[in-house]
């Protein structure tokens, strides 16, 4: 048995190395262990699954698992969103929410994500309880004989529906569509062939879509993580339909990414001081703001201008879903592109947050540029990257102990503090650097934030340079 730990966002491993039948086994156990140990009086769990490679049979599996202790199972019909199984298990009242899914990674890996039943993540402490419940197990799944997947709907302990059309009706309130629809807006999507395809134009007819066919190895996409690297197709074919902005979901539809109308990229920082904007000031909404460590220091500056209450997390969200449940939350983010807000439930839903920023689009009868360039204009210059370094484990030990030494000089950066909530953040002169490791990949990710991209990308080398 290959080690299952659950990272920032759930357990994610190699399809047929790690992530096997066996092994889901065992974590699906655990699950029906830690709900049969909440004492419902009915036990439920809703699941759902995106379109990688085996991931139906793998999502049936952990049904027939779960309805092996008398837990009701209701699962999609079909593939679906993370977001949608959220707001099901919310709708519910279900305990627990599974998605089968790896989100962004590339097509070899699969993965387990768990949801609360207040319609957001597992918070910390519920995927620690699953864990020692996992443990327990020592490796070998309880001797349970499981009846077939058909004889379980029979009996009604598991039961099939269509998670898209109440979701759908559940957006229509939520969003000015007819707003958006009357606007004129040219709109190219691209779900990466991921769980976005086939929905959004069942809200938006007129919309242009590429990579919306059934894929489980993404085609050209490679892997489907709405960053500028992974864009290239969508930037070109925003220019060739001359539309006026290009929205992507990545592989579970819970990340957003966004193209403007000269074909160039929108990192997530801008989406969300936008969306943040726009909920503060035209819609009128309050609350406090939630920020990871990785987001943008022009959240600060608005939260400090506005007189708004900033949290600051490590990265994943499940630690800004926990405070949303627990607080009045106006808006909660990290900078690859998952965010919530206060009109929705506590989780990241990128058809939802691609639908509120064209409905923003929309309503200040502004392009997507131009809006950035007011950005610029209120806060002064602020550029991204985050550059994804694989690394082996003695690589990444080097690296991380090289960051602990909080060095005073990053280049020819002077270091003005250090940040270690999550991995180590190196404060300079109008910019940072995060170095931390991934939770999900054996990978080191640089962050920079500074005035130009120049200066972002120095920063970024001279974090390589760490040892």
């Amino acid at each position: 048995m290959s080690d299952i730990v659950f990272g920032t966002d759930g357990w994610r491993g190699v399809i047929a190395r790690d992530f096997t039948f066996d092994n889901l086994s065992l974590v699906a156990h655990a699950t029906a262990k830690y709900v049969e140990s909440m004492k419902a009086k009915n036990p439920a769990v809703v699941i759902g699954y995106d379109t990688r490679f085996l991931s139906p049979e793998f999502a049936r599996e952990t049904a027939r698992v779960l309805a092996s202790y008398g837990i009701t199972v209701h699962i999609t019909e079909t593939f679906s969103s993370t977001p949608q199984i959220s707001f099901h298990t919310k709708q519910k009242g279900a305990q627990l929410g599974v998605v089968i899914t790896a989100s962004h990674n590339p097509p070899i890996y699969n993965g387990y994500k768990v949801k609360a039943s207040f319609g957001g993540p597992a918070i910390p402490e519920q995927i620690a309880e699953i864990e020692k419940e996992l443990a327990a197990l020592k490796g070998k799944a309880p001797k349970v004989t499981l009846k077939s997947f058909d004889d379980y709907v029979s009996a009604r302990t598991i039961r099939p529906f269509d998670a898209a059309e109440s979701y759908i009706r559940y957006l229509r309130k939520k969003i000015d569509l007819d707003l958006i629809r009357s606007s004129g807006l040219k709109i190219v999507y691209d779900p990466m062939h991921g769980a976005g395809i086939d929905f959004l134009h069942r809200i938006l007819p007129d919309i242009i879509t590429i990579h919306g066919e059934y894929n489980p190895s993404f085609g050209e996409v490679d892997h489907p993580e709405p960053i500028a690297e992974c864009l290239r197709p969508l930037m070109d074919a925003v220019k060739k339909h001359k539309a006026d902005v290009g929205i992507a979901t990545d592989g579970d539809a819970d990340r957003v990414g966004a193209v403007d109308e000269t074909g160039a990229y929108v990192d997530p920082h801008r989406v969300f001081m936008l969306l943040l904007s726009y909920l503060h000031t035209e819609k009128k909404r309050r609350g406090a703001v939630v920020k990871t460590v990785s987001l943008t220091s022009m959240v600060d500056m608005f939260c400090e201008r506005n007189s708004i209450e900033l949290h600051e997390t490590p990265v994943g969200f499940k630690y800004v879903a926990k405070l949303m449940s627990e607080e009045k939350i106006l808006i909660g983010g990290e900078e690859s592109g998952g965010l919530g807000t206060s009109l929705h439930i506590p989780e990241r839903d990128g058809v939802f947050n691609a639908l509120l920023l064209l409905e923003m689009m929309a309503s200040r009868k502004k392009s997507l540029a131009d809006l950035c360039e007011e950005l610029d204009e209120e806060f002064g210059p602020h550029r991204y990257r985050r550059r994804d370094v694989t690394v082996t484990e003695q690589q990444k030990k080097q690296i991380l102990n090289a960051c602990a030494k909080k060095p005073l000089k990053i280049g020819r950066h002077n270091v003005l503090r250090v940040e270690t909530k999550d991995g180590y953040k190196f404060y300079v002169d109008k910019g940072w650097l995060l170095v931390r490791a991934s939770g999900t990949e054996p990978l080191i990710r640089f962050y920079a934030e500074a005035e130009s991209i120049g200066r972002v990308n120095e920063l970024i080398e001279e974090g390589l340079k760490l040892k």
